[in-house]
């Protein structure tokens, strides 16, 4: 894939996620007929899947090869496939219980995945007007401007992000409550604010120096991660292992030495791999 190649790719994204982000401001504030996919917690409108359909359909338009996972489509039964191919990896609106509720930290999420590595990222916030992208080896950025991590290397004096997610299964709320108690007795502050990309964007430009999060999919963290370490930033499974797209779960930090000091700490939660 050449240079020329992506650039064209990123441009065409571009300029795809604005006309997407005029859907989300369009029913942000609106009447929304939500319902629920996996559980009372994990909601969806028909905006969700208005945007996903408007992105997949132009992006096919102008690149009829390409593959596509898309996080509404896998909730109608289309099966994630990772290959080789490039793959478009959308989540046309993160933090969909926030839209619902009117609270402003949603985003349109793209990714696209040649050979099973990003390549580009792209996280839109049209409520808040942010928009944050990366291409591979070239930088992150937020409105343009250039982005860098905080570079935070010790926990005491670290802003952390971490979620409790959709899941209400006993066990995997008992560990997420203790993995948040056991980070807030030693960190400065804890912050949850519903949407895996743009927590990954806060590391991104500094606003917070950890994420860590588990249950999420592809479509929530493959242009997070992305923009994430363009910015400088460390990211890596929860563990402590290489980070795998597949796995549903990251720790994102401001440094390899911060993860270091965070992965020790957490109890791990097992998902079935997308």
């Amino acid at each position: 894939m050449t240079d020329k190649e992506i650039e064209l790719y990123y441009r065409t994204v571009l300029h795809l996620v604005s006309t997407a982000g005029k859907v989300v401001n369009e029913g942000f504030l609106g009447k929304k007929r939500v319902e629920t996919k996996a559980g009372a917690a994990d909601l969806v409108t028909e905006f969700d899947q208005r945007v996903e359909e408007i992105l997949i359909k132009k992006l096919q338009e102008e690149f009829p090869t390409h593959k596509f996972i898309g996080e509404e489509s896998a909730a109608s039964g289309v099966k994630t496939t990772f290959g080789d191919d490039p793959t478009w990896i959308i989540d046309p609106i993160d933090g969909t219980t926030n839209f619902v509720h009117g609270f402003p930290f949603v985003a349109i999420s793209i990714a696209l995945a040649i050979k099973k590595q990003v390549v580009i990222g792209v996280i839109f916030n049209p409520v808040l007007d942010l928009l944050y992208s990366a291409v591979h080896g070239k930088g992150a950025f937020k409105n343009g401007r250039p982005i860098k991590c905080s570079g935070q290397t010790e926990l005491g004096l670290s802003q952390v992000a971490g979620e409790y997610g959709s899941s209400r299964e006993p066990d995997v709320l008992s560990a997420k409550c203790k993995n948040l108690r056991v980070i807030i007795e030693k960190v400065h502050s804890i912050r949850a604010i519903g949407s895996a990309a743009m927590n990954l964007c806060m590391v991104a430009e500094g606003s917070c120096d950890a994420y860590f999060e588990y249950g999420i999919h592809i479509w929530d963290y493959a242009a997070g991660d992305l923009i994430a370490r363009e910015a400088g930033a460390y990211t890596c499974d929860p563990s402590g292992g290489p980070l795998n797209l597949l796995h549903r779960c990251i720790l994102c930090t401001a440094s390899k030495e911060l993860a270091g000091q965070i992965s020790p700490l957490l109890t791990h939660v097992d998902f079935p791999d997308d």
